[in-house]
């Protein structure tokens, strides 16, 4: 038996993807305790981009909602009951999520690439619901306590800081390496607190929003560039863009993922350079990656 158990009657609701830009308050069923998961009253659940995209289009990218789905997946909350065989964790820890599901058993799990599983089980990633209720049940391996200095809301947010953890990795992001940020989204900024915390001593962060510019710069980013939506401009905004990092770009983390700020990537970063694509905004791109080749810069995705 588990440890712990629901309140008496209670009713477990979650927030339910209906259809296009209906979301509603509906009745979620529990699926039972197995002896490795933890049922966790949900406290704070973070909106995602990817949640505004399937209730405004109903899809993002490839992933298309063709049923009723609960969203949500930056999440964090209090366990409530443990299975039989849990003995990492007790009633009333606090722990933050990790929202997806691996097989434990194909050969990029076995390499520690467990975020490329294919047969990935990802919270509000149809037809898998997401964490936008009063309780979710989740293998406990994937909950992870929190610090008593670490709220619960920002232990929701600890999803969308690995996004741009896993970025700088995946760059090399170091004392020695200058970094371009584009995008000043939550995605960007958090990108941005993780460039620096590797040690990054110059960064750069472009967006088209004053106000987003403003608070990537309370954040810390050492000079920023506002820039349009024109494709037209690239090449004038890439020399202010060089000329506001008085130095060689020698990484550029895209955390927008157009075809103008990919454009504005390569030209920006310096021969020799790596372009790490962050941001999912265009489901295909057109960009001039021969020109690009010719410098020799590595190109690659976050994944």
């Amino acid at each position: 038996m588990g440890k712990g158990g629901m309140s008496h009657g209670e009713e477990n609701m979650a927030a339910w993807l209906l259809g296009k830009n209906n979301l509603k308050i509906q009745p979620f069923k529990l699926p039972p305790l197995g002896p490795h998961d933890a049922r966790i009253r949900m406290k704070a659940v973070g909106i995602c981009g990817s949640d505004v995209h399937y209730l405004k289009e109903m899809r993002l990218a490839d992933f298309v909602v063709t049923e009723p789905m609960v969203i949500g997946h930056e999440c964090a909350g209090i366990i409530e009951e443990v299975g039989a065989e849990v003995k990492h964790l007790a009633l009333g820890d606090r722990v933050a999520i990790e929202p997806g599901i691996s097989c434990w058993r194909c050969n990029l799990c076995k390499e520690g690439r467990y975020n490329l599983c294919p047969e990935m089980k990802f919270f509000a990633t149809p037809p898998i619901h997401g964490s936008l209720a009063n309780q979710i049940v989740h293998p406990a391996d994937l909950c992870f306590k929190l610090p008593e200095n670490v709220t619960l809301e920002e232990g929701a947010m600890c999803e969308p800081l690995s996004v741009g953890v896993h970025a700088c990795r995946r760059a090399n992001v170091g004392p020695e390496t200058n970094v371009l940020v584009m995008g000043a989204g939550p995605i960007g900024l958090v990108t941005l607190l993780a460039a620096r915390a590797f040690g990054s001593p110059r960064i750069v962060i472009v967006d088209v929003d004053d106000h987003r510019l403003s608070v990537a710069k309370e954040l810390g980013a050492d000079h920023t560039v506002k820039v349009s939506t024109n494709i037209n401009d690239v090449s004038g905004e890439v020399e202010r863009i060089k000329k506001a990092m008085g130095a060689t770009v020698d990484i550029t983390l895209d955390c927008a993922g157009f075809s103008k700020t990919m454009s504005t990537a390569l030209g920006a970063t310096s021969s020799g350079g790596k372009v790490c694509l962050v941001g999912m905004g265009h489901i295909e791109m057109t960009v001039p990656l021969a020109p690009a080749a010719v410098r020799y810069p590595s190109f690659f995705s976050v994944e």
